[in-house]
């Protein structure tokens, strides 16, 4: 139903309510989305920016129908079911069809790596899905299940008179939002809690709107009950929600399977995962003394921390960033390493812990660090991304002893990934870097793909020179057969051997020489363009075609819930919410790099730029007579700065240097812009429409910052700075 301003004191109170109801609402739906989709929609988990662009859409949307007679909200039942059971159906064809293909960017030679995308072949199977189109869908159906709470946000800022202290209102109800929803994170709450909050604040609007049917409560109890029924509920089977994953253990195994992909396995040292030892039994072999002092930077579920015990060390940091995953290593693991006094257990970001450590290791490692999600919505990084940059490494260096060892180990899939990480490995230490492929091979070139694959860098020379003089290394598939054994003394033949052939399979490594045929292996990461999966400074196709897609989309969505009649957007604020966008995806990559990656920072820095968008509604009230040309001087001389002082002058130094400097020239930028923001909101004549049009312009934000893989960070300010200007060029439209 539409509504028109509205100024007596009951009136005014709803609406200041609802205002404050609504932006609790939003944001915790909005954050519920954003972890349940990317855990149940096949490989979206690598997307979360299309959940969060479609939740600003169908917000925009919503502000742009606040006059309609149409009542979106209560629609919203509906919507949810179709959407909930789109993802049912995507799901259940994906696990029970094996000839289902999602083609994630052409994984056989792709110019973006996604990590468990390749284990189906697109080429081989009968019908296949690009990932743009099952994106595409839950876009749509996402932003409109969003089109009812923003018709009611639109409608309450139309009766509140005072725009400023209604948009504080609603600032407020956000604040509560990420607090309660960062609050269910720590305590692993499980989705049916997330989805049950938000959809009885939407039974409320309902209600009060009279537009609460039986069947409408009904759906939404569905819909509710399904995010707590649809998982597997087998005996088998522990599943958690931590702040990062949907974390499934099958006890049966060992499995530990995240967002529906494997992620790792817990194995026993009495039968398998000899890659583990490798570098023990390396130094050991090439008669080096064992390793004291370890650090572990992806500790995860213990097969590390279990092999490296074996071999004489006194002390393991044992640094892992998820909890669940942690505590499922504490009590699950069949050797129990994380009891053994010897390891010091710390849930920390790997990189924020190297950044802050005073302590000096023989041995770091980096253990198969490659998370299967996005750091978050707002940055195409991922939970390891500041791991594997220039900067990191000579972080990794700083805490090595002289001889010290550091080893990396993964499944790089791709040759140009491991020669990347090579060669940034030799430039920081000054030695070339030792590449073991497993399974052995005499030459890796850029363009083909890998499986697991050992780089061993640092200038002790001890292990290549026993390979240069000794030639292969042989290791054994069942770790306590390499116990006893001198690796590069060659075993005896299987046929020649009956035992040898009743316990595993001994295989040769050795260094493979690196042959450059593909110029991603010569891009190397840094701080500002930490994209190690992404083949050169460029923006992939799939980002290009997903962008076009999604603003295609987009268009259409704005075009069908325009007014009535003659319309144009308000074009000041749509730039100020493109801009804003920007400027929040540079404050959660520069925060991560310098308190870490972790889900706390991400809501830590969304809560402080909340705080510094309602001390500007304050300024702006207690300071109505505001210039915004002195504003945006301001705000346009800290992105400059931010632009010309490169990301790695502030890691070093004293706190202010460190980190106070840093946050203010992250944050400092949100308050000048939430000023100008709130001075021409205050005296718009459509406050709805002007709202829509912000967050839209979101949208447009959002996908601005794909430009990131091409521009890097710093130099992606300079498309926030285009924006502020276009909007302070264009003119206000004045009540």
């Amino acid at each position: 139903m539409p509504t028109t301003n509205l100024a007596d004191g009951p009136h005014q109170r709803q609406a200041g309510f609802n205002l404050f109801l609504v932006g609790f609402l939003i944001l915790f739906l909005e954050l519920a989305c954003i972890r349940w989709f990317s855990a149940k929609v096949v490989f979206l988990q690598f997307f979360t920016n299309i959940v969060l662009l479609a939740a600003f859409l169908g917000m925009s949307c919503g502000c742009l129908a606040a006059r309609r007679t149409t009542n979106w909200l209560a629609l919203f039942p509906g919507l949810a079911l179709v959407t909930f059971a789109a993802v049912a159906t995507i799901m259940a064809l994906y696990s029970n069809w094996g000839q289902f293909a999602v083609d994630v960017g052409h994984q056989a030679s792709p110019q973006e790596v996604f990590f468990g995308t390749e284990y189906r072949n697109p080429d081989l199977a009968k019908f296949v899905v690009p990932i743009e189109a099952i994106a595409g869908l839950f876009f749509v159906l996402i932003a409109l299940m969003f089109v009812g709470l923003g018709q009611t946000l639109g409608r309450a800022f139309d009766a509140y008179p005072n725009r400023v202290a209604g948009y504080s209102l609603n600032i407020g109800g956000s604040l509560a939002g990420i607090v309660g929803f960062s609050l269910l994170s720590f305590a692993q709450a499980p989705p049916v809690v997330w989805f049950g909050i938000s959809c009885a604040g939407i039974v409320y609007l309902l209600y009060q709107d009279k537009a609460l049917s039986i069947l409408r409560l009904a759906t939404i109890i569905i819909v509710v009950g399904f995010t707590a029924y649809y998982t597997d509920r087998s005996d088998s089977h522990d599943i958690r929600w931590s702040p990062y994953y949907a974390v499934d253990l099958n006890k049966s195994n060992g499995v530990i399977t995240v967002n529906s992909i494997g992620h790792q396995e817990m194995m026993p040292f009495s039968e398998r995962g000899s890659s583990y030892s490798l570098i023990h039994l390396l130094q050991k072999h090439s008669g080096g003394a064992p390793f004291k002092n370890v650090m572990i930077i992806g500790a995860g579920s213990g097969n590390d921390l279990s092999h490296a015990l074996r071999f004489g060390v006194e002390r393991i940091d044992a640094v892992e960033i998820d909890p669940v995953i942690q505590n499922i290593g504490i009590h699950n693991h069949p050797d129990k390493p994380y009891q053994d006094p010897r390891v010091v257990p710390h849930l920390d970001d790997g990189r924020h812990f190297l950044r802050t450590t005073e302590r000096k290791y023989d041995l770091v490692v980096y253990a198969l660090v490659d998370s299967l999600i996005l750091h978050s919505g707002y940055a195409n990084i991922r939970l390891e991304s500041y791991l594997f940059t220039e900067q990191a490494f000579q972080d990794v260096r700083r805490v090595l002893k002289q001889d010290g060892v550091f080893v990396m180990y993964n499944y790089y899939r791709q040759g140009w990934i491991v020669q990347r990480v090579a060669e940034m490995a030799k430039q920081v230490f000054g030695c070339d870097p030792l590449v073991l492929p497993l399974p052995y091979k005499e030459t890796l070139t850029s363009s083909e793909a890998v499986g697991f694959t050992t780089i061993i860098a640092g200038c002790n020379p001890r292990i290549s020179t026993a390979f240069r003089d000794r030639g292969q290394f042989w290791l054994n598939s069942i770790p306590p057969e390499n116990l006893a054994v001198n690796g590069f003394d060659k075993p005896q033949e299987k046929g020649q051997d009956k035992a040898a052939a009743q316990h595993g399979d001994w295989v040769p490594l050795a260094p493979a020489k690196l042959v450059v045929d593909n110029e991603g292996a010569r891009q190397s990461t840094s701080d500002d363009w930490p994209f190690l999966y992404v083949s050169g400074r460029l923006i992939p196709d799939l980002t290009v075609r997903s962008m076009i897609l999604l603003g295609v989309l987009g268009l259409g969505l704005v075009y069908l819930f325009k007014p009535k009649g003659a319309w144009r957007p308000n074009n000041r604020m749509f730039f100020l919410g493109a801009a804003f966008m920007l400027l929040e995806t540079k404050a959660v990559v520069q925060m991560a790099l310098l308190f870490g990656s972790t889900w706390l920072v991400n809501s830590a820095v969304f809560f402080t730029a909340l705080l510094l968008i309602l001390a500007a509604n304050l300024y702006v009230i207690k300071v109505p007579s505001t210039r915004l040309a002195r504003h945006y001087a301001g705000l346009l001389a800290l992105l400059a700065v931010s632009v010309l002082v490169p990301l790695d002058t502030f890691l070093s130094g004293g706190i202010v240097w460190r980190y106070v400097i840093p946050c203010a020239l992250a944050l400092g930028p949100m308050f000048f812009a939430g000023v100008i923001f709130a001075r021409s909101f205050r005296d718009e004549a459509n406050p709805d429409q002007a709202f829509g049009s912000n967050i839209a312009g979101s949208v447009i934000g959002g996908l601005a910052e794909s430009c990131s893989t091409l521009l890097g960070f710093r130099y992606l300010l300079i498309v926030a700075i285009g924006f502020y200007l276009l909007s302070a060029w264009m003119p206000s439209r004045k009540g």
